[in-house]
């Protein structure tokens, strides 16, 4: 399914490619100082242009931090649907979206949790998670419905809840890593995660 959302009123079209490229500098900058920490002036720092260019490239602050974060995010679920499209076999397509949930770098989970921070202060933010939330699951649901389709999956309790928790799971990585408690790669981590699907998928995978 296509990964494009609609545009935002918020959304200016000067720059062309240089202005997407200053969205990934306004994001790397976001995962550092914060929605509320980051400025014109910080952008600027980081990408070589001026304060005055940004400010024709996006409007206001606001406007540059949320159109970044709409970006990054839907590039975000993109990815994951292209990664779960290369999978014939349902489980080893579970085993390799957990695995990509569970390896999300600290400066992804950052701007994660920048992102849902203001998505709830945010109505148009608000509504676009919904909206990934709804299509990152997608690729989760999937794999399960087609292991239950072909007999290799009994599981024991909705696809919907399994789904909910597992990725209720990975999320739950955010703060440890984001204050450094632990990495992302922690495989004992992995391994009860694995262990726990396998359990509630009702297969010996």
């Amino acid at each position: 399914m296509g990964m494009s959302q609609p545009v935002s009123s918020r959304t200016r079209r000067a720059g062309g490619s240089r202005r997407a490229v200053v969205l990934g500098q306004v994001v790397e900058v976001l995962a550092v100082r914060g929605f509320a920490g980051t400025r014109f002036a910080d952008v600027s720092e980081a990408s070589g242009v001026a304060v005055s260019t940004l400010q024709g490239y996006f409007g206001s602050r606001e406007d540059m931090l949320i159109e970044a974060l709409r970006g990054a995010t839907s590039g975000e679920v993109a990815a994951l649907h292209d990664l779960a499209a290369g999978f014939d076999d349902p489980w080893q397509q579970l085993v390799t979206l957990v695995d990509r949930g569970l390896s999300t770098s600290a400066a992804t989970w950052r701007m994660l949790m920048e992102f849902w921070t203001a998505a709830a202060h945010d109505a148009e933010l608000h509504d676009h998670a919904a909206a990934l939330a709804a299509q990152y699951r997608e690729p989760f649901t999937d794999a399960m419905r087609r292991g239950i389709e072909s007999g290799v999956f009994t599981p024991r309790f909705d696809v919907s809840a399994i789904v909910d928790v597992v990725v209720a799971t990975m999320d739950g990585l955010l703060y440890p890593v984001v204050l450094g408690h632990r990495g992302s790669d922690d495989m004992d981590y992995r391994d009860v995660v694995l262990a726990q699907l396998s359990f509630v998928l009702g297969t010996d995978a």
